[in-house]
């Protein structure tokens, strides 16, 4: 891995004609771009949310035939890819395309870390070992990964500033069929159902097992090897504009290791190869987004005025949640503003839609 700037590691996948003249008919339909300053990563983190679709057609099941509760984008820990967009969304991303300015005191805003990488890699090593250790059941390919999680992620206000966003608790069941499937999953959030559905142009086949849809078969063809892992995922990871490359290896790592089931190898050596990225730094005391105090490996995005956080449990290193902050002060916010945090609260894996690891269902509610 190289540091920011230095150029990327191994191959990268280039963008094809298709997928430029695309970029363009949508850049065409759009509107014009408001002037806010609003930092690059924040930027992104609102087209993600839009770059999800959920289709309220239908559901995966046994969900009533009607849900009354309105469409809505939901967020998901997967990697945006060219997208087919219905007219719908298009005014909605043009009020997301705003002018990408940051601004501040140039402060990090990486909290009480402890300097040097060095203490990062080794608390990374140590929580690959405990990773390791692990006893995990192979998932088969038609069950469902399910984890419940508490979440919030804030919303961006017209004049380019942030209003926080309120915790709410949020269920999915992911798929882990092979080849291309058109559902991705379910989710419940917010009292409302709905079918996790990726947004490709009609008549494709669906979205594959691979970064997009990171499944337990998936997860267990990657390289146990650190470096090789590491080389692996920077082919993958797909920096925004204005976004180091290193942190978005390390925010892809992230979302591979949110809601999934892994192999104990594969999650150590995650964690391993995450040792390796420049930038990354070791934090004494963290909270998550459910108030569990522990301990955090953070790296801080200067091109982009943000810090992601990994927190785990002090004793265990048990994996519980991320955070996802302003590290400096910018037009669009104070340092310390959060972005998006999220904390597991159960993960595990069922049979069924709507079938909890107790065995219980869930409710129509």
């Amino acid at each position: 891995m190289t540091a920011a700037g230095s150029g990327p590691v191994g191959a990268r996948h280039d963008e094809t004609g298709d997928d430029r003249r695309l970029t363009a008919d949508l850049a065409e339909m759009l509107p014009a771009p408001a002037e806010r300053d609003l930092p690059p990563a924040a930027h992104r983190y609102h087209k993600d949310r839009l770059m999800r679709f959920i289709d309220h057609d239908g559901d995966t099941g046994t969900a009533p035939a009607a849900d009354p509760a309105p469409a809505r984008t939901r967020r998901l820990p997967l990697r945006r890819s060219t997208l087919w967009l219905p007219a719908a969304a298009l005014a909605l991303a043009g009020a997301l395309t705003v002018g990408l300015v940051t601004g501040g005191n140039g402060d990090d805003g990486s909290g009480p870390a402890r300097a040097g990488h060095g203490a990062a890699g080794a608390l990374l090593d140590r929580i690959a070992n405990a990773a390791a250790e692990k006893d995990v059941a192979p998932v088969r390919d038609g069950q469902l990964v399910y984890v419940k999680s508490l979440t919030a992620g804030a919303e961006g206000r017209p004049d380019g500033t942030f209003e926080p966003g309120e915790l709410h608790e949020r269920e999915v069941w992911m798929s882990q069929r092979r080849g291309p499937v058109e559902k991705l999953g379910l989710i419940h959030e917010d009292g409302s159902w709905a079918p996790l559905t990726e947004m490709v142009p009609p008549g494709s086949p669906g979205v594959r097992e691979g970064v997009d849809r990171p499944t337990y078969r998936w997860l267990a063809t990657l390289p146990t090897d650190p470096d090789a892992l590491l080389r692996k995922l920077d082919g993958l990871a797909e920096p925004g504009e204005g976004q180091e490359r290193d942190q978005a290896v390390f925010e892809l790592i992230g979302r591979l290791l949110g809601e999934t089931v892994m192999p104990p190898e594969t999650a150590s050596a995650l964690y391993r190869a995450a040792a390796r990225i420049p930038g990354v730094t070791r934090t004494e005391d963290a909270v998550d987004a459910a108030g569990r105090h522990g301990i955090a490996v953070t790296r801080v995005d200067k091109k982009a005025a943000t810090a992601t956080s990994w927190i785990f449990d002090k004793r265990s290193l048990a994996y519980l949640g991320e955070l996802s902050r302003l590290s400096k002060d910018t037009k669009a916010g104070k340092k310390g503003t959060v972005l998006e945090e999220t904390a597991v609260l159960r993960r595990g894996v069922v049979d069924g839609y709507r079938q909890r690891p107790d065995g219980d269902r869930t409710r129509h509610g």
